[in-house]
């Protein structure tokens, strides 16, 4: 919606583009908020336990979701409604910072050691299904006639978001707390956050990973809408490719995450990061040839790539970190990589497209940029791939 709506409605401009990077604003405002969730919910999460932080992010994510479908517009209430959005975006991100780690714990800590990446990838399916369903909904209230869209199409699939809460807060009552978490008993005398902190060696590694993929699926789901509406795609068409490529996603998330149980998390990663780095620049060139089908399967190829150095960062991740500051430090990382990969990348590209009048060369620019970042950082990290959840902090090689 921030590439197909939010612009006229809540930051009119005489510039269209300008506009647009002010829409991509919002998805930047949400994304800065996730690591300062992450550091709040982590606490409590490594303290109390992870399965009641996972009911109020889900709480939080709703209600904020439902709201932004009932907000005025720019045209109604003026700046408070930019104002309003902002906010709301940052409620989100601050509960998705919350709620990756702690459903990524959830699941890796029942699991059992030879099999995490299988049972996270499984996990990780709420990402392209979530998606799915999203676009899905987008693609159905863009078929509406433009007037309808733009004064309540646009808010349905926002407020359906509020049946999804109802769903997942059923599930999430029902779901035991973490066998692991329930062993250790953490010691409750420190702060994670800053015992996270003090270990860089294992914390910007970490982050670094998590870039590249970030960067990539910002670029291919988020801003190429923006882009290829630009470049003379229909807006629908753009819509129905993403659709495509999500199923993708649906079967390699689990495949890549199943497979670095074998070849290892660093490995598989690695391969993405390497297969992206050679393919950032015919990436564009395809989505430039005019050809719906050729810039569907150049997207569904490239979604591939992005899901090889993804599926797997869920159970490294938490294989780095110990029981007692798990919650935080996956979440820090986790929420870091995708502020810089992601938050701001949908904007950073706009504004270079703008500076290089058009061309795609800095978007491909982007994916090589952050590919060598998590390659360099992967070959910098220790293999961590089906070790002792349960291992204490100083037991672990950090570089």
């Amino acid at each position: 919606m921030a590439a197909v709506v939010f612009g006229p409605l809540f930051f009119p401009g005489s510039n269209p583009a300008l506009s647009t990077i002010a829409s991509f604003g919002t998805l930047a405002a949400g994304y800065v908020a996730r690591p300062l969730g992450g550091v709040i919910f982590g606490h409590f999460g490594d303290r109390v336990g992870r399965k009641s932080m996972l009911l109020i992010t889900m709480l939080m994510m709703g209600i904020a979701s439902a709201a932004i479908g009932l907000l005025p517009t720019y045209h109604t209430i003026g700046v408070a409604a930019p104002i309003l959005l902002v906010l709301l975006r940052v409620v989100q991100g601050v509960a998705v910072g919350g709620e990756w780690g702690g459903a990524a714990l959830m699941v890796v800590e029942h699991a059992d050691a030879r099999n995490r990446g299988r049972w996270a990838g499984i996990m990780q399916l709420g990402t392209p299904l979530g998606f799915l369903l999203s676009t899905g909904a987008v693609a159905a209230v863009t078929q509406l006639p433009e007037p309808q869209f733009s004064t309540w199409g646009w808010r349905v699939p926002f407020l359906l978001s509020a049946a999804l809460l109802v769903l997942g807060m059923y599930v999430r009552l029902r779901v035991a707390e973490s066998p692991v978490f329930a062993a250790a008993e953490p010691p409750r005398d420190s702060i994670p956050a800053a015992q996270v902190l003090r270990r860089p060696r294992l914390l910007v590694p970490a982050v670094f990973a998590g870039l590249a993929p970030f960067a990539l699926t910002a670029l291919t789901s988020s801003h190429i809408i923006a882009y290829a509406t630009g470049i003379g795609y229909a807006v629908g068409e753009v819509m129905r490719s993403l659709l495509l490529v999500v199923v993708v996603s649906i079967v390699a998330i689990p495949a890549s995450a199943a497979l670095s149980d074998r070849l290892g998390r660093r490995r598989t990663m690695m391969t993405g990061a390497i297969g992206a780095i050679v393919y950032a620049f015919p990436l564009y060139s395809l989505i430039n040839s005019d050809s719906w089908w050729i810039m569907t399967v150049a997207l569904m190829f490239a979604q591939l790539l992005q899901n090889l150095m993804y599926a797997p960062l869920t159970p490294m991740l938490s294989e780095m970190f110990p029981t007692g500051v798990r919650y935080t430090g996956v979440s820090i990382a986790y929420q870091t990589a995708a502020l810089v990969g992601a938050g701001f990348t949908p904007l950073i590209a706009s504004s270079l497209l703008v500076a290089f009048d058009g061309s795609s060369v800095a978007l491909s620019g982007i994916i090589v940029v952050t590919a060598a970042l998590s390659l360099a950082a992967l070959v910098a990290t220790v293999e961590v791939t089906g070790r002792d959840l349960r291992v204490d902090a100083d037991d672990r090689p950090q570089s």
